[in-house]
């Protein structure tokens, strides 16, 4: 058998140093490993979110053409779809992916993240579609955006989740403002309308 080590702060110390410098080396490298495929994953879901929320069919890369309205060969623009996020969610930042017709109507959306409560909050991946009590799809944000019924407009919120309603529409009506031009590029704030 060999020799027991006295327990002494020193020894706590380089024990300590030797399992942390181990762990810290293993997850490195786990996340070396994992990290390319991480990234292609979001950006395939990405492309999946692009290709749910635009009405018609497309043929072009959406991650090599951000913001072109047209291809290069005089193509007809089915829709424009817009990644968009707000901070003002229950559970902090939500993403999504907003499908705009070319007359500016929603066309459609793909929730992409959040952390919203399960059971209610979560609910906005459904709420607002076609089938959805809260549907948004076919109205157009316009100057003064879409609010919630409680807030004087036309959308029922998630019941027992206004918040994430609330956040939800904010998210939709920035994806609207920046489609308008009606956003700062580096803050992503819209611009006040009269």
């Amino acid at each position: 058998m060999g020799k027991k080590l006295e327990s002494n702060f020193t020894n706590m110390v380089v024990v300590l140093f030797s399992v942390t410098l181990i762990a810290s080396a293993a997850v490195g490298y786990v996340y070396s490993l994992t990290a390319g495929p991480i990234e292609a994953a979001k950006q395939a879901k990405q492309v999946n979110a692009i290709r749910e929320v635009i009405p018609g069919e497309f043929d072009n890369d959406p991650n090599a053409d951000v913001w072109k309205s047209q291809t290069a060969d005089g193509g007809e623009l089915v829709g424009t779809a817009v990644k968009t996020y707000t901070n003002n969610g229950f559970g902090g930042k939500i993403w999504l992916m907003v499908g705009f017709n070319p007359d500016g109507s929603v066309a459609n959306y793909s929730v992409l993240e959040h952390k919203e409560t399960p059971g209610l909050g979560s609910k906005m991946d459904v709420w607002f579609t076609p089938n959805g009590k809260g549907n948004i799809t076919g109205k157009t944000p316009g100057t003064q955006g879409l609010k919630e019924s409680k807030d004087g407009g036309d959308v029922d919120a998630i019941t027992a989740a206004t918040i994430s309603s609330r956040a939800f529409l904010d998210a939709v009506n920035r994806a609207a403002a920046g489609l308008a031009g009606n956003a700062d590029a580096a803050s992503g704030a819209t611009q006040q309308t009269k």
